[in-house]
This record gives C-alpha cells, structure tokens and sequence, in this order.
C-alpha cells in the first residue's frame, strides 16, 4: 500500500509525552533544558547558564571567560546528588556538551508546537481508495491501510488492527527506546570519563617512575665518580711517593759527583807542584779522600721495573656487563622495592644477588681485578 512520503505519526498519549518531558526539565531553572546542554562527570545534565550561574556562586574570586588573567579554576556541587564537580581554568566551557539530549529537545519541540489543525489536514487518503482514510494498521504487512483494502483489497486476508491503538503502542516503544538510550549514552559518558581519569592515571605513574629511574641511576653515577676520584687519589699519592725517592736518589749521586769532581781537580792541581816537600804535604791527605771515596757505596737506586704503575688496575668489566643488563623487576615486591630494578638475565641471577652494589661492588671489583704489586719496597733497594 502506497502513501505519502513524509508522514510523521502524531502525538501519543499524554502519558508518554509527560515522562518523556520530565527527563528534559534542568534541576536548576526548572524549565526544559536550553542549549547548549552540558554534562556533569556524575551523568546529570544542566543547561551550560544554570552551571554558570551556580558556579559563578561558587566561586566568586573566579575570573570570567573575557578576562585577560588567568583562572585556576573551581569547583561546584552537583544540584541533584551533591557530587563534587572540579573544574580547569576554562569552567564550566570545559565540560562536554550533550548532543543527544540537544536533538531530542529538538525533536519534542518540534512535535509539541505543531498546529491541531495542521496535524488534523496530514490524515493520510488510500491511494487505491481515494476517498477512503488510513484508519486501520495491517499487523501482517505492517503497513497503514484503509476499510475498503481489508474487505476487498489486498489486505482482506491479513491481520489488522486500529489506527489509533497501533500509533499509541509504537510511540510508548520509541519513548522506551529514547530513554533506553539516553541511559545507554550516560553509561557510554561513564565509562568514556573512566578510561580519561585511567589515562590521567597512566601518564601521572609514568612521570613518578621516569623520576624515581633517573634517581636511582644519578646516584649510581654519583657513585662510581666517587669511587674513580678515590682511586685516582690512590695512584697519584704513590706517584708522589715514588718521584720523590727518585729525586732524593738523584741529588745523592749529585751531592757525590760533586765532592768527586773537586777532589779531581785538587789532586791534578797538586800533581803539577815542582816541589816534591810541598807536593808530599799535600799528597797524603788527598790520598786519604780518594780512598775513602771509593769506598762510599753509590748501589742505592730504582729497581727494574720501578717506574711501571700497572699494578693500579681494575676490572670493571662483570660491572659493565651488569649495568648492560640492567632490566625492570617483574616479580611482585614492597613498595619500597617497587620503583626499582634488576640487572641480568635469570642465569646470572644466583650470582649477581651474591654481589654487593654501589661502592662496596667496586671495592670487590679493586680487590679482584689488581695485578700483584712487586715485592720488593717502593722505595728500592739501599
């Protein structure tokens, strides 16, 4: 059965229309709810100037909208459950408007303030039956008809029923149905706001554990520059050590070189005096001197090998494979121990928790890597 295109059923009962309205009234201003329509995070709805104005009252320090300084916000109290709504720099502009409940106002105004008689002139004429109103509902085609198509037209076999009781149980299901999904929407906001506050969640745990590792590797770093600057003191004290005995063994064999060089001199000097009475005055003293000379012990001086300083060694290299392998604990721990981490794969596991860590690791590491000093004295053989 064919009929006008456009057909928009009437109005139902009062009954629906008065519940459906019910669900549009602002718990504020107690009037159907005026555009833009904006959603608290507890699911209630207001219209954007009722949560203005109530938010306005709220905060009364808080700068406008227009206003060149800025705001930190405020919060409010939610008119129907009391909950508390927080609001960023922005207010109220920052909650999310309800573009659902918008068009269903849309929709309920423009079917409330259709004219009777307009309603009255879009009684829909059979095309078969041109004087014959749409007065019945064809349950088994599930199309509107007239009388005279189910006495004798093509739906005299079918199943129908009255206009009026069809349109009334259709329109209680689409009010069903716009409920149904006006709850369904503010389930979906629910769930939307939850997966929000889990992401806010996520980045706020992310910045605390970013914090808590660079903390843990600047104080390994600290560390290990410690123990270098101590070790490095180490081997300029011994550095200082050896120099100075090697300089102290130098201006010895200076010091003796130079009573050589003039004992030298004087005995050719005293080899050229003509006169033999003069030159036996001299001669016998400085044989003396020559003799005790030669008897003064020079064998004082570095050892082979002194001057190496490669017994000053470290072996970091387990301690830089370990930081290589340095990895994120997996395994349930304190809270304490929570923000930490773990070096090394599970086969090293046994021997890396035997190893101490920070300074007393490198105080093994000195205490294993060092080659055997000599046994011999720093400071030579005298």
């Amino acid at each position: 059965m064919n009929f006008a295109v456009g057909f928009k059923p009437m109005l139902g009962d009062s009954h629906s229309t008065d519940s459906l309205e019910k669900q549009l009234i602002c718990p504020i201003c107690l009037e159907m709810f005026s555009k833009p329509v904006v959603i608290l995070p507890c699911q209630h709805n207001l219209c954007r100037k009722c949560a203005n104005d109530i938010f306005q009252a709220s905060n009364p320090l808080w700068q406008s909208r227009g206003s060149s300084s800025v705001s930190s916000g405020g919060r409010f109290r939610c008119p129907s459950c009391r909950h508390e709504v927080v609001l960023d720099r922005h207010g109220v502009y920052g909650l999310q408007r309800n573009l659902l409940v918008e068009n269903i106002i849309d929709i309920y105004k423009q079917e409330s303030t259709r004219p009777l008689h307009a309603k009255a002139e879009q009684q829909l004429m059979c095309d078969e039956h041109e004087d014959e109103k749409i007065n019945i509902y064809c349950l088994t085609c599930e199309v509107p008809t007239c009388s005279l198509c189910k006495v004798f037209g093509a739906h005299k076999d079918c199943e129908v029923a009255p206009l009026p009781s069809v349109y009334k149980r259709q329109k209680s299901e689409l009010s069903d149905g716009v409920a149904m999904l006006v709850a369904g929407n503010d389930r979906i906001q629910a769930i939307v706001t939850q997966m929000e506050e889990i992401c806010k969640a996520i980045e706020e745990n992310s910045r605390r554990q970013k914090q808590h590792l660079c903390q843990r590797f600047d104080s390994l770093c600290s560390s290990l520059e410690e123990r270098k600057k101590e070790l490095v003191q180490r081997i300029s004290r011994e550095q200082e050590e050896r120099v100075s005995h090697v300089r102290s063994l130098i201006r010895q064999y200076g010091e003796h070189l130079e009573i050589a060089s003039k004992l030298v001199e004087s005995a050719i000097q005293a080899m050229e005096e003509p006169q033999m009475a003069a030159y036996l005055q001299q001669s016998k003293e400085l044989l003396k001197k020559i003799t005790d000379m030669s008897k003064v012990s020079m064998s004082s001086r570095p050892e082979p090998g002194y001057e190496k300083m490669d017994h000053f060694f470290v072996n970091v290299d387990y301690l830089a494979e370990m930081l290589r392998t340095i990895e994120f604990q997996t395994d349930s721990l304190g809270e304490d121990d929570s923000d930490g981490f773990a070096g090394g794969d599970g086969g090293d596991a046994g021997a890396d928790e035997d190893r101490p860590e920070g300074p007393e690791a490198l105080e093994e590491a000195e205490a294993v890597g060092p080659r055997q000093k000599p046994s011999s004295s720093p400071h030579g053989q005298h």
